[in-house]
């Protein structure tokens, strides 16, 4: 597979799944603007000047702020029928245009429940950018690439929440309104000039679509040897999914590996939804008042974003090389240590012991950094590469939606569970949450990186002998 690749590389050329990977994944550069809108505007919507004709209360910020993990839960089924139906490319185009919506209803007279409505919008368009767009992104990228181009969503999501962050605070309400929707109707309109997965057009038969697809997007001629090739194992696979019968969700489970497969990636994506990065976020400034160093606002809402980004960059230059088993588990473990010294740290300055006072912020950005370099990007690269074409949509589709949930119930209830049992608790039972995340990466799930779904679903049965036994 190696030598595949490295011989199309030089026949051929990446550009072309560059450019692509780039502009699909604008739509988590919109994401994370919708992410860090709230933070800068909130003082604005508190204000008398509120654009809402009156000042919001605290619980109303937080219903804008969490309504969109909510959404994303309820826009899944949407997007995995259109996926399924329609195609990847509609799929990203209808995710695009939720997104769109988002603004404008925002461009509109402004009261609460128009905020609500635009922010639901924002949620039904958000699940695309862990679903849709990293199964677009394994579908037309090539094997030693993909890891790359998979991470790209989250260092845009987070190049969004730094840009929003940075001129949220200096320009108008509405001028940054105007500045966003712009650049949504731009991205809406880019997105129509995307190819059509090469896996979703052979499953619906469109073999000479296929075709111009792969070499399309690898730079070779549509006769050429690796182009016939790469459509050969794609068609190979789908002909053995499609002489299965339809596999129900639940049919799903009687098969060994995709069973396994998925039980594991539901305990990675538990794990990624509760880990506690969000609510050490907004834990931040408590933490940092009660130590004694001297940190403007603005530099501890920019730093923020600032790491989770060198943090994904870190990743995208070693994710395909060192893998993502391993740099999976490293990243929870290393979350799991700051989880357990913060926590301590917090119990014994509340016992009276002198802790240093430099130690919660460099806590919390190494935290919120390995986030940023595994904890966020990597179950949703490798959810996309462990489940074949059959039954990937439906999986991803349940997996992402079970992050969604548990991105809600920890930040509905951190601090419920903080003020009846201390916030070190909490940062205790995320230390827990992160250690079982690293032990499963390290030690259970399959590497694959650089693999076939056949390879992985070998792994996954933990034996040789023929996949067919397991139907």
């Amino acid at each position: 597979m190696q030598n595949s690749c490295e011989n199309l590389e030089a026949k051929g050329h990446t550009r072309k799944q560059w450019a692509i990977a780039i502009l699909v994944n604008l739509t988590a550069l919109t994401y994370g603007l919708q992410c860090g809108w709230v933070s800068p505007m909130t003082k604005i919507l508190q204000s008398e000047e509120s654009p809402v004709g009156r000042p919001l209360s605290d619980s109303e910020i937080s219903l804008i702020a969490g309504i969109p993990s909510l959404a994303a839960i309820v826009g899944m089924p949407i997007l995995l029928y259109v996926v399924e139906k329609y195609g990847r490319k509609k799929a990203v185009i209808t995710m695009a245009l939720f997104q769109l919506i988002c603004w404008i209803i925002k461009l509109c007279p402004s009261n609460l429940y128009s905020l609500l409505v635009s922010r639901i919008f924002c949620g039904l368009g958000a699940g695309g950018c862990f679903h849709i767009v990293p199964m677009y992104i394994k579908e037309i990228s090539q094997d030693n690439i993909r890891g790359t181009l998979g991470s790209i969503f989250i260092l845009f999501q987070n190049v969004g929440i730094l840009t929003m962050y940075a001129i949220g605070g200096y320009l108008g309400y509405y001028t940054v309104l105007y500045l966003v929707t712009a650049i949504g109707v731009c991205i809406f309109v880019m997105l129509f000039q995307i190819p059509e997965s090469p896996s979703f057009l052979v499953n619906e038969g469109k073999l000479k679509e296929s075709f111009a697809a792969i070499a399309y997007l690898r730079g070779l001629q549509i006769d050429d040897k690796e182009v016939q090739n790469e459509i050969d194992s794609i068609k190979r696979e789908d002909d053995y999914y499609k002489s299965i019968p339809d596999i129900t969700f639940f049919g799903i489970f009687k098969h060994q590996a995709w069973r396994r497969g998925f039980l594991i990636m539901f305990i990675l994506v538990v794990a990624h939804g509760a880990n506690g990065v969000l609510s050490i976020i907004s834990y931040a400034s408590t933490v940092l008042k009660s130590s004694k160093m001297e940190i403007s606002p603005e530099l501890q809402s920019l730093a923020i974003p600032i790491f989770l980004t060198v943090g994904i960059v870190i990743t995208m230059t070693i994710v395909d090389r060192l893998g993502r088993k391993v740099l999976l588990g490293i990243t929870f473990a290393v979350s799991s240590l700051a989880f357990a010294t913060l926590a301590t740290n917090q119990l014994l300055s509340d016992c009276g012991w002198a802790t240093p006072n430099w130690l919660p912020i460099v806590v919390i950005l190494l935290a919120v950094c390995v986030y940023g370099a595994g904890v966020s990007p990597l179950p949703f690269i490798i959810m996309t590469e462990i489940f074949n074409f059959q039954i990937r949509a439906k999986l991803i589709g349940v997996l992402v939606a079970s992050a969604w949930l548990m991105t809600f119930v920890e930040l509905v209830s951190f601090t419920a569970v903080s003020n009846a049992l201390g916030v070190e608790m909490s940062f205790y039972m995320f230390c827990a949450i992160n250690l079982i995340g690293a032990i499963v990466a390290l030690f259970i799930l399959p590497e694959t990186a650089g693999r076939t779904v056949e390879q992985i679903e070998t792994k996954l049965r933990n034996d040789k002998h023929d996949r067919n036994s397991d139907i």
